[in-house]
């Protein structure tokens, strides 16, 4: 009988982050200053950022050295276990292998805090005392509110204003962990402000929020920036759940044909692909699939173009598949995914044909999510749905052709935060969000001309 569970030890905890920048097929374009359009020196980013991360932002070294202090947190739930998905398999009658990277195990329930962990120490090392940030569903904000408080530093989270609402029990959460949260846009900073006096009922976005928490950051000097996906940095830290899946594979003996996460700015998908990426490059058979939400179609509808990460035209310039900081989506329960750009990292392999996108419609992801819990007994966050969702298609695909494929996806976190949200679901309340065109080309005309 295969086993359910491929387990590491501690001893097999990644030393090293691996850089995906070093071999990519075409490397992402330069962020440029949102005042002078040039490209963005340390110096540009030094007033929200630690130099150690601006260095990792930039460095094209393969291999960059994880420290010690970040591992001994790290290693209190790290490595992640890789399980094979033979229930599944077995109620969909596929001859195809399924696997899922479980990142809900740490104690935030997700991917998060690869990144956060390494960002709070960076940060404290260089003497700063407290890190804003923002949040959609509010994995982010937990996982920065649970290691600021490993490094003894207060954290000030803008929380999307809808998920602030959707989901209570993460902001319980942050709270539990010393982390301040308050719902975005707000009435704290002038982008917040600004918004409130022409949307007043603003539901608030990822771009509102970020812009709140870089302006938090910018006014005070004990402040620095903390952003939970999208920069190289954060991609680099997330290499640890591809890296660990590297070593779990071959131990099963399986090799993957198709890998699968779910995307909102691109922090999961691409530390769980990045160590395949070589392999990739190697094997044009292998595919590398992005699933994004219909209602905000980054990949799939948007514009591979220079944008601002916010909506208050904050942040540098960055090349990248977005569909416009204006942009505003449906509130939709995967909070997580709701963000108008994607990674640069992502946006640039997508633009060279190293990965594939496809977006999925709310009510089949948490019909996805409802048969993966009740083969697999893991209830999934709605982000993580969407991978669930594209790994059965692919399944599917598979019993037509009798295809026995090897399908690996990450399960980027739990959804125990969520009920709220399959209550809804069960209850035929849920609707599906496509975004209308003409909404995006209105987004789109207010794109910088670079």
């Amino acid at each position: 009988m295969s086993a359910h569970r491929i387990l590491l030890g501690e001893d097999a905890l990644p030393r090293k982050w691996y850089n995906v920048l070093a071999d990519m097929k075409t490397k992402p374009e330069p962020y440029l200053h949102p005042g002078t359009k040039k490209p963005v020196g340390p110096d540009d980013l030094s007033a929200i950022f630690p130099m150690e991360l601006i260095g990792q932002e930039v460095s094209t070294d393969r291999w960059i050295d994880i420290p010690q202090e970040v591992l001994d947190v790290l290693s209190l739930w790290r490595p992640t276990p890789l399980h094979r998905a033979l229930k599944l398999e077995q109620a969909l009658g596929t001859p195809a292998h399924i696997y899922y990277k479980n990142e809900s195990v740490s104690p935030p329930g997700s991917h998060k805090p690869n990144t956060a962990v390494p960002q709070a120490y960076y940060n404290k090392k260089a003497g700063i005392k407290r890190l804003a940030t923002e949040t959609g569903a509010g994995q982010w904000g937990s996982a920065l509110s649970f290691a600021c408080k490993y490094f003894d530093l207060e954290c000030m989270v803008y929380m999307v204003k809808v998920s602030y609402q959707q989901k209570p029990y993460r902001r319980s959460m942050m709270h539990t962990w010393g982390g301040t949260v308050i719902p975005s846009p707000s009435d704290k900073t002038n982008a917040g402000r600004a918004i409130l006096a022409q949307f007043p009922d603003s539901p608030g976005s990822l771009g509102i929020a970020i812009s709140e928490a870089v302006e938090d950051a910018a006014t005070r000097k004990d402040t620095n920036y903390a952003l939970g996906s999208v920069l190289n940095h954060v991609i680099l830290h997330q290499s640890v759940i591809g890296l660990e899946t590297q070593k779990q594979l071959k131990i099963a003996g399986d090799e993957p044909d198709i890998l699968i996460g779910c995307t909102g700015g691109g922090s999961n998908f691409g530390g769980f692909v990045a160590p395949f990426i070589p392999d990739k490059l190697e094997n044009e058979k292998m595919r590398i699939i992005a699933v994004e939400p219909s209602s905000c179609p980054t990949l799939t509808r948007g514009a591979f173009a220079y944008d601002f990460g916010d909506t208050a035209k904050m942040t540098p310039l960055m090349k990248m598949y977005t569909l416009g900081h204006d942009f505003v989506p449906p509130g939709i329960h995967a909070g997580g995914l709701r963000y108008h750009g994607m990674a640069p990292i992502v946006s640039a392999m997508k633009g060279d044909g190293t990965i594939e996108a496809v977006a999925l419609d709310q009510l089949e992801c948490f019909e996805a999510a409802v048969l993966f819990a009740r083969t697999e007994g893991i209830i999934p966050a709605p982000e993580t749905s969407h991978a669930i969702c594209s790994a059965i298609k692919e399944a599917r695909k598979c019993k037509e052709t009798g295809e026995k494929k090897t399908i690996v996806f990450n399960l980027s976190g739990h959804g125990h935060f969520d009920m709220g949200a399959y209550d809804a679901y069960f209850a035929n309340k849920l609707v599906n969000f496509p975004y209308p065109q003409e909404a995006i080309e209105k987004s789109m005309a207010s794109l910088p001309q670079v």
